[in-house]
């Protein structure tokens, strides 16, 4: 198996001398529309290559898989990687109105919202709340699209908690934010692709100064996945150019509801004074 999911058009490229005739034609195409061959079935792509069905599974093993689902399954880990917004726009073409758009729209995120529940470490999520409740100080870092998650999961929070910052976008502002960070300290780093370098070097800054690290991101292919002290996946397989991330947030939702049901005593006595903040400044509409 290949260790590096993102070095496996490079190793079909090194392989294809050695590889039959009919193999070939299926790492050719692969090479030249793994974007496309990602949403291929077996019988599909050897259909569209001229080869049989055994001879793309015969292929899949060659590269090391159990079989094409998994070949299938690192392909579309990679595209999540390497494909542009432009390529992106590319796959949604075949939206073709708005009624479309919204079945596979939905669909495609409660299928992320299934199998993320699936595969949650329910262990690893537990240890996760633990650290969120005896750290000292709280850093938050989201970049791009993880941006709204991160202010997100900041705002809630703040709420339940006193120590929490959501560190700004600009990379100065960043570590003059996190300048004393420590070993008592925990940084919730939030990425999804496609992947933002400045996320990366915030956590191994973090990491430097022995802080617990918390990734949330979408599968152990991620660059902070192994940075991490500790990480959740959730999915966020796009059906479009743009990120799903339905089933991240869910992620989100879940341990800040954990947290909060852990201090629940302490913020009952806080949102009874929010409240009365709230009524009294006439903070919502239709009060």
């Amino acid at each position: 198996m290949i260790e590096d999911k993102k070095d496996l058009i490079e190793e079909i490229e090194r392989i294809y001398p050695k590889l039959s005739k009919g193999q070939k034609l299926i790492a050719q195409y692969i090479i030249d529309n793994y974007d496309k061959a990602a949403f291929m079935t077996a019988s599909k792509l050897s259909k569209m290559v001229g080869v049989s069905e055994s001879t793309v599974v015969r292929f899949a093993n060659t590269l090391g898989f159990d079989g094409y689902p998994q070949l299938q399954k690192a392909l579309q880990d990679i595209i999540k990687i390497k494909l542009t917004t432009v390529q992106r726009v590319e796959m949604a073409r075949d939206y073709s109105n708005e009624e479309t758009i919204l079945e596979k729209i939905f669909t495609s995120d409660i299928d992320n919202i299934r199998a993320t529940q699936e595969q949650l470490d329910k262990k690893t999520f537990q240890k996760i709340v633990d650290q969120i409740l005896i750290a000292d100080k709280i850093y938050i870092v989201g970049s791009r699209s993880s941006t709204a998650l991160a202010l997100y999961l900041g705002f809630y929070l703040n709420l339940i908690l006193d120590n929490v910052t959501v560190l700004g976008q600009s990379i100065s502002d960043i570590f003059e934010q996190m300048l004393r960070i420590n070993e008592k300290d925990l940084i919730i780093g939030i990425s999804f692709p496609r992947y933002s370098k400045q996320t990366v070097k915030v956590l191994k800054y973090a990491k430097e100064q022995n802080t617990t690290i918390v990734a949330l991101t979408d599968s152990n292919m991620s660059p902070i996945y192994d940075i991490a002290t500790y990480s959740l996946t959730a999915k966020s397989n796009m059906a479009s150019f743009v990120d799903s991330l339905v089933a991240p947030l869910s992620l989100i939702n879940a341990l800040i509801i954990a947290v909060g049901m852990r201090e629940k005593d302490e913020i009952t006595d806080y949102f009874n004074k929010l409240e009365t903040i709230w009524d009294r400044y006439n903070i919502y509409d239709g009060e």
